[in-house]
Formats: C-alpha cells, structure tokens, sequence
C-alpha cells in the first residue's frame, strides 16, 4: 500500500483509513480542530477534579470500586494502576495489524474531544503508531464490555514506557526501549486518561472492518468459483436470467447472479443439462449460488452499516459533551458489533457449506456427469482430488462451530456490576478464523472446478473461464493428471484467492464485477 497520510478529526475516521493504518504505511496527523477540541474537554476534567465532589473516572475508583472517592495525591497512581491490573492478558499474541487498528480506532475517539484527556496523550499514540510500535497484546482478556479492556490496557501500557512491545524490526523489546530509541517520552497518566484509554470497542471493531474488506472479495471469488463449478458440470445458466433475480429483489442475489452471468458469458459447455443425461434442473448447490451468495452479501452491507456508525462514534465513560457535562453511561457495550461480528461467521459458514457440496459432486462420478471419479488421471491407481475435498470437509465443519454465536453467551464480571457482557472480542477472534477458513475452502473449489473444465475435452469454456485457467496455471496450480504432491497446488491456489488475482483475472474480460 502506497504511503499516505490519515488526518485524525473529531469526528471519527473510513473503514479506508483503518485498513490503511492497520495493514499498511499510511502515517497519522492529528489535526488543529481536533486538538483544539481535545484541549477544551481537559479544562472540563480539569475543574471538576479540582471540586471536592466526587466524579466517577476523575476522582473515584472504578467498577465495583466506584465508590471510593481518591483524593488529589493517589489519582496519578490511580491511573497508573488501573492500566497495570487491567494488562492481564494470556494466551498467544494478537496479530500486528489488530492491534494497530485497535490503537487506531482508540486515537480517534481520543481525537473526538468526548473523552478528557490531554493533547499529549493523543499525540503520543499517534507517535508510537507512526514509529511502527506495536504493544504486545494477548489472545483473552476482553469480554466486549465497559470496552476491550485487557488488549487497551496493554497498548495504554506501552504509552507509559511499560511491557514489551514490537518495533518496526518484528523484535519484540521492553516498551521503554523502543520509545526511548524514536524520542517519545512516556506519558504520565492524570485524571481520568487511564480509563479513557481503556474503555472502547476498538479491538472488536478493528476485526470487524477488516473481515468486511476480506469478505467482500471472498463473495466475488465465490461467485466466480461457482460458476466454474456449472461450467465444468455442464449446469445451465438460465436460471441466473436477471428477470429470475428482479422478481425477488435482494440486492445481494442479483448481484452475484449478475457476476456467474458475466463469467459464463461465451461457454460452450452450458446448456448440456439435456444431452445424454438430461437433466430438468441442477442440484440446489448450483442452482441455488446466488440466493446463498448474495444473502451473505446483503449481510454484509449490514455489518459494514454498524461498523459506519461506530466509526462515527465517541465510545467512552464517563464522556465530556459539548454543553460541558460528565455523563457516564454504556455506550462502551459491544452489543451492536458482536451481533454482525457472529453474523457474518454464519454467512462464511453457509458459503463454504454450499461450495464444499459443489466440489464433492464435481469429484463423485455418478453426479459430474461424466467425469471422470475424483477427477483423477487414472482412478484407482490415482486418487486425484479426494483427499482435498477431505481438507475442505474438515475446514468446512469448523466453521459451522464457529458459527456458534458469542454474543448470546454474557459471563457476569467486576462483583456483578458488569453483569452483561457482549463478547464482541470472541466474536471477533472466531470470525477471523472463519475467514481464513472461507478462502481455503474456495481455493479448494477452484482446483476442482479448473480440473474438471480442463477435462471436458472438445468443448470450449468461457473467455472468462480460460484467463482463470491461464492464471491459476501461471501461479503454480498444476491442471489434470497423475497424482502429485498437492499441498503446494492447494497452497497456490489459496495464495492466488487472496491476493485478489482469481477477480483481476476475470476482469480482464468481464469488466468490473460487482
């Protein structure tokens, strides 16, 4: 990704820019307005720890320890503390590019001028991110309420010169070396920032965005390994007429209808469906692509309308509003983002199913239509690609477990004062799996369906159809034949879904899909 800036605002940031900062080189300015705003709010929490009044986040513990009032001198240590308790991740570390979407989405609700804190501390996050540290931060310790707390912590941490964090190298280093080596200075905690610091769905959100942009492009790869999966099945493509879609108007049907259509357009090997042995209508994992397909996009356009408005959202308690109040409330629940976080892993699973079912009657010879068992060179003493639809069965049945939904199970915390929680985090984590698991199980369908075109020897595939085979052979997916050592076959094929060249390949002749 080519280097650019991301101005930070107060009013929130694109799904674009999260990408950009998370996966990419983009650097981060803070701008006047949002300084300026973030310098108006301090005055606020200022003054109100300077009254003998207590305040929840500025003058008292927190949590179930909320009613304790802290007098002046133990509230930097307060901060502090909180940070340092609440670091109590475990488990393997999280992936770079989570964590720097988690610390990004935090500066942009510290940039929003709702949360208290000083200018100083938006400054230094966005100067660890630009300098490429990246806190080491743990598998579990979020339950997706009163924030994603344990993964903030750890990053709040590293802002203090505390715990281990990654430098630009991959090496993981204590976090006082890495700043002291770019010229930050730790920052010293006051009123109220150690809880602004933890208090958001950043890390859940973070996933959220990032599995849209995977499954956007995970759809338009289905729709097109489906249609090679009619192709090399001799299915017909006339139940992907857009009058066929236009009677039952989901959006996300007619579009990867519209996609089959495109890159079935020109093959000589639809319409068989009548010759030897007719057929009235393909099994539903053929005929039914675009229903399945394009409920998961129409699901989609849901989870990217939620993570829109978090985007756009102050997540913080208490928060300063624009009238100059300190208002605690609950906005920090990760209820709306673990619904579409476990949404979306029952549409990546349901895709997968109905791909996997395709490929395992692309291989069964009493249901190919005349290819050959296995796609195999010479089955028997081959045994071509049946152990790969074995992988795809295995990957395909994990996903269904993790299609089980997080959010539904809330585990009471903090002596029952945070006694429902979302799971957004969980939620999140599983997703990603499940995506992972989405992009094998096409790969796995796409050597299957570009062997069995390969294998209808005398008719002519679809222009389309013949630059993916052109490109898949090129990336090192090898065609039909005697047995071989597939895993590299299946590991270019994965390569080549995700890199985004199975959809460059088809646009170089349809045009852009949808």
């Amino acid at each position: 990704m080519d280097m650019h800036t991301v101005v930070v605002g107060t009013s929130g940031t694109t799904a674009d820019d999260v990408i950009a900062v998370a996966r990419g080189t983009a650097r981060i300015e803070i701008s006047k307005a949002a300084l300026d705003a973030v310098s108006a709010a301090r005055r606020v929490i200022d003054d109100l720890a300077a009254k003998p009044e207590p305040v929840y986040g500025v003058s008292t513990g927190f949590g179930a320890l909320a009613v304790r009032h802290i007098s002046p001198g133990l509230r930097a240590q307060l901060q502090r503390n909180i940070v340092r308790s609440h670091a109590a991740g475990m488990g393997p570390r999280v992936e770079r590019e989570v964590v720097r979407a988690l610390m990004f989405l935090r500066l942009k609700t510290l940039a929003s001028g709702r949360t208290g804190v000083r200018p100083v501390v938006v400054e230094t996050m966005a100067a660890l991110l630009n300098a490429g540290i990246t806190p080491v931060v743990h598998e579990y310790g979020s339950l997706g309420c009163s924030g994603d707390l344990a993964p903030l912590s750890h990053c709040a941490l590293a802002l203090m010169g505390e715990g281990e964090a990654e430098g630009p190298d991959g090496t993981v280093r204590p976090a006082a070396e890495l700043l002291a080596e770019h010229g930050i200075g730790p920052v010293e905690l006051r009123e109220k920032e150690g809880l602004a610091l933890l208090n958001g769905t950043d890390g859940m959100l973070g996933m959220l965005i990032m599995a849209c942009a995977d499954l956007a492009r995970l759809f338009t790869v289905a729709d097109v390994t489906a249609a090679l999966s009619l192709e090399a099945l001799l299915g017909t493509d006339r139940v992907l007429a857009p009058e066929l879609h236009a009677i039952r108007p989901h959006p996300g049907q007619a579009a990867s209808a519209a996609n089959m259509l495109r890159v079935l357009a020109g093959s000589g090997l639809t319409g068989h469906h009548q010759d030897d042995a007719p057929r009235v209508q393909d099994a539903y994992s053929i005929r039914c692509a675009p229903q399945v397909a394009g409920a998961g996009r129409d699901t989609l356009g849901h989870a990217r309308l939620v993570a829109e408005r978090e985007l756009a959202s102050a997540v913080d308690n208490p928060v300063v509003l624009p009238d100059g109040r300190v208002e605690s409330n609950g906005n920090f629940h990760g209820a709306p983002v673990a619904y579409v976080l476990d949404f979306l892993a029952v549409a990546a699973a349901d895709l997968a199913s109905i791909a996997e079912r395709r490929t395992d009657r692309l291989l069964d010879k009493n249901r190919s239509h005349g290819l050959p068992p296995f796609l195999a060179g010479d089955p028997g003493v081959d045994s071509g690609l049946m152990i790969a639809q074995y992988t795809q069965a295995a990957l395909v049945s994990e996903m269904k477990r993790l299609a089980v939904p997080a959010s539904v199970d809330s585990i009471p915390s903090s002596a029952m004062q945070e006694d429902h929680v979302s799971m957004g985090w969980s939620a999140a984590r599983k997703l990603r799996t499940a995506v992972d698991g989405l992009a094998r199980v096409l790969a796995v369908e796409l050597v299957a369906a570009t062997r069995g075109i390969e294998l209808r020897q005398g008719l002519r595939p679809a222009p389309a159809s013949r630059a993916v085979l052109a490109a898949v052979r090129r990336a090192g997916v090898e065609g039909p034949g005697e047995d071989r050592y597939l895993a590299p076959d299946l590991a270019a094929a994965d390569a080549f879904v995700r890199s985004g060249e199975l959809i460059e390949a088809v646009e170089s002749v349809t045009g852009p899909l949808d």
